[in-house]
């Protein structure tokens, strides 16, 4: 009796977290946006923060994708320990320690119609940097490494927006791309933490939070593997193409201009 009790509140709770709408775009975008992360290591938060967040607002989404990708992307970690470059990781993650702090006050102090414009700007701006084929073509430096770090960190604090900037400045080396994909496994598994802390103490893991993750999660896992599979094996130019559009497709129906087609 006691055991019925306890689910009929777990329950209770999770439905009062569901959004009234938009709930099957929401499910459908983690569904794609696991796909893109399992594939390339990086892209569920361009996918999915500026829909999520036109249906639930960027002060929850962000968390709720902090903690499914923290979750669904936890049993990837070994496998790019051993294959990532760990110095330059944590030369990078040194900046982050002070970007994502930053990051995270932006997005629990700026209103939030104001942040959801501004994700919708970066997301776009962000896109056009990596479908420009833009690289930095310099020997990579300790200080610049950082401060990569700490832009990402800025992003990743205030929307988990932290992968292009990494991306392409990783790309621009002559490091393999099973190496660069691991760097950024880990670079993100360390960013997570320092996430996980600043949006503790500013308070952004509310109980609709944790009551999201469990309805989303499973979706977000299985894109995850499967898009996990397909990578050695798809051709990667055709999947960088359909990750270019999705990401662009988000940034547009994110716009607060187009709510009527969320809600």
């Amino acid at each position: 009796m006691g055991d019925t009790g306890f689910f009929a509140t777990v329950f209770a709770r999770v439905a009062t977290a569901l959004p009234e709408h938009g709930l099957y775009v929401l499910l459908v975008c983690t569904f794609i946006a696991g796909l893109a992360r399992g594939f390339s290591g990086f892209g569920a938060a361009l996918i999915l923060i500026p829909i999520g967040g036109s249906i639930l607002g960027p002060k929850i989404m962000s968390p709720v994708l902090l903690v499914i990708d923290t979750i669904a992307a936890a049993g990837m970690l070994p496998a790019a320990w051993r294959a990532a470059n760990r110095r330059e990781v944590f030369t990078m993650a040194s900046g982050a320690l002070i970007g994502v702090p930053l990051g995270t006050a932006a997005l629990a102090l700026a209103d939030p119609l104001i942040l959801r414009w501004s994700i919708t700007v970066v997301s776009a701006v962000l896109l056009v940097l990596l479908i420009s084929g833009w690289r930095y073509h310099g020997q990579p430096r300790a200080p610049l490494t950082a401060g990569v770090g700490g832009i990402a960190g800025v992003f990743s604090g205030a929307a988990q927006l932290g992968g292009p900037p990494v991306v392409a400045y990783w790309l621009s080396g002559a490091s393999d791309v099973l190496v660069i994909r691991s760097n950024i496994m880990l670079y993100f598994a360390i960013s997570s933490v320092l996430t996980a802390i600043s949006y503790v103490v500013g308070g952004l893991f509310v109980e609709q939070v944790f009551a999201l993750t469990l309805v989303i999660l499973p979706l977000y896992a299985g894109g995850l593997y499967v898009g996990s599979r397909l990578f050695g094996f798809a051709k990667p130019s055709t999947f960088r193409i359909i990750c270019y559009f999705l990401i662009g497709s988000s940034a547009i129906l994110g716009m607060p201009a187009l709510d009527g087609l969320l809600r």
